[in-house]
């Protein structure tokens, strides 16, 4: 049986990583959409991009862009080194390149170059890591860091009028263009859930994993859902992201 399973944020989380894979008892049938940021936050981003890379090659997986997957980007081709950033995981990331090869760089390169902004199946579900702003759907969109950057997307579908239906004329013609959307980027511990959480037809997978919470996968079609443990408690020695 095959399994579209959503992967939400890693944050350099590997230990949490590979325990929800295990959890969700994953296997090569399975086709892995992982919903970006990827890095900073945790001890071992660059390791976790090994980790998926190596993964792509016995696995069917479909890498999203987050927007910290683009800021590592920006690091690696320009040494270009953002205050904000460095605050919120920049650092860890850094750190953990420190014993790699300008060879395995090069790979990486390549891993963050090719990511999608975004991903639509043939059920007209779409996956993305922020969202979009156009009213007329992704394709329309001026400026992909829209893709991995918005938050009104969310914040949009968590403050709909829940009694609101899809024909009056006040419902978000954003929400009308697929099935169902997939995001991260805005974990739900900010509205104090800890699982994977839908508002209207968004489903946000990103639980917390680079602050307090667990990495979540979420299978798209049972909307079952497997976590790791609190990343906190898989790296002690850490504070993850502030």
């Amino acid at each position: 049986m095959t399994r579209t399973l959503a992967i939400g944020d890693i944050h350099g989380g590997l230990k949490g990583l590979k325990q929800v894979l295990q959890n969700a008892m994953v296997s090569k049938n399975d086709l892995l959409l992982f919903l970006g940021d990827y890095v900073d936050g945790w001890s071992e981003s660059a390791q976790t991009i090994d980790f998926l890379i190596s993964l792509s090659k016995t696995h069917k997986c479909i890498f999203i862009r987050g927007n910290h997957d683009d800021l590592v980007y920006e690091w690696l081709t320009t040494d270009k080194r953002n205050e904000i950033w460095l605050i919120h995981g920049g650092k860890s990331t850094i750190d953990s390149y420190k014993e790699y090869s300008q060879e395995q760089k090069a790979e990486h390169l390549e891993f963050y170059k090719n990511l999608e902004d975004y991903y639509i199946d043939d059920q007209n579900r779409m996956f993305v890591h922020a969202g979009f702003q156009n009213h007329n759907g992704p394709e329309h969109e001026h400026h992909k860091t829209v893709f991995y950057w918005d938050r009104t997307f969310w914040e949009m579908a968590v403050a709909l009028d829940k009694t609101l239906q899809e024909d009056n004329l006040e419902y978000p013609k954003r929400l009308t263009h697929h099935k169902e959307v997939y995001i991260g980027h805005t974990p739900v511990t900010r509205i104090n859930r800890d699982i994977p959480t839908q508002m209207a037809n968004v489903w946000n997978v990103d639980t917390g994993a680079a602050f307090k919470g667990k990495l979540s996968i979420l299978d798209v079609d049972s909307k079952q859902f497997w976590q790791s443990e609190p990343l906190y408690k898989l790296y002690p020695n850490e504070e993850g992201r502030n």
